[in-house]
């Protein structure tokens, strides 16, 4: 297949043209500068300089692909994630970006597109399972996400396939690992929520297999997971990996959770996730699937920690 995607020098990007690459798919991915082409030359894709605010550009991007893979992403990291206005940019993305893009889409002539989302649009289930027919708890700070879901469901029709990823949060070789891994390294709180609830997490090394498997499931919502990782057993992990006692790393306090305001709140849910309906469907099973301390040890430690 042709695929083209978008956010392709991202976190999330880099996996997915990876194992499109390597599977054999022709892959064109958006670069905005050419240090950015040339990474996407060397993963073994083609670069198209053009940027969101150019539908002309997009769609000769996307003519002739099979598929359009959306995993633009732009997370404020750290203490400046807490800043007024700090997701601006992630949530014109999830909306005006998203439509620009199935716009473009729609004028190429694309069959199919892949959205990258988030399953912290879920409400809190406590201990109970979480499915792709869970209700969704939308705030003000989830609202983008699920704005951008909608747009992909509008585009599905009999002729065109909408496929979104509900993926859990993403740890692994990421600026939002490495920034908790130094928290923990200086022995400050990194975890969100209630230790005994749940949280869905995903490897970086499954993200690309799953936007390969995307591209021939049926058009729907796929939750894209590990094993859902108790939040107390997430900290000590961090902590392991950075070298400190576990239970030396805690929690975040009230204060600060009240500081974050909206945003925080949806990272504080108890999501017991299942990724089943993936695996049934297509097959997909993480490399990674349960979390422990490895996920975020070795290289990423040392790079933390400098």
């Amino acid at each position: 297949m042709r695929v083209a995607v978008v956010g392709a020098t991202g976190v999330l990007g880099r996996a997915a043209v990876t194992s499109l690459v390597a599977a054999g798919h022709d892959v064109v991915g958006r670069a905005r500068t050419p240090e950015r082409a040339r990474l996407l030359h060397d993963l073994g894709a083609r670069a198209s300089c053009t940027g969101l605010d150019d539908p002309d550009g997009l769609v000769s991007m996307f003519a002739g692909a099979d598929a359009v893979c959306n995993v633009a992403t732009h997370s404020p990291v750290g203490r400046p994630a807490l800043r007024p206005r700090a997701w601006r940019t992630q949530d014109r993305l999830r909306t005006d970006g998203v439509r620009l893009v199935l716009e473009a889409a729609l004028a190429a002539g694309v069959r199919r597109v892949v959205h990258g989302s988030v399953s912290y649009l879920y409400a809190d289930r406590g201990d109970e399972w979480v499915t792709e027919a869970s209700p969704l708890d939308i705030t003000p700070a989830t609202e983008p996400a699920s704005v951008a879901e909608a747009a992909v469901q509008d585009y599905t029709c009999g002729s065109r396939a909408g496929v979104v990823l509900r993926l859990g949060t993403v740890l692994g070789d990421d600026p939002a690992t490495r920034s908790l891994l130094r928290a923990a390294f200086r022995g400050h709180a990194v975890g969100l929520g209630s230790p005994s609830g749940w949280a869905h997490v995903l490897h970086t090394d499954d993200v690309g297999p799953a936007v390969l498997a995307a591209l021939a499931v049926p058009s729907g919502t796929y939750n894209v997971g590990a094993a859902p990782v108790r939040r107390c057993d997430l900290v000590a992990g961090f902590a392991t990996a950075a070298g400190r006692p576990v239970g030396s790393v805690g929690f975040v306090g009230p204060l600060t959770t009240r500081l974050g305001g909206a945003r925080l709140e949806p990272l504080t849910r108890s999501l017991r996730v299942s990724s089943e309906l993936l695996s049934s469907v297509a097959g997909w099973t993480p490399t990674r699937p349960e979390f422990d301390s490895s996920w975020v040890a070795g290289a990423l430690v040392r790079q933390a920690v400098r």
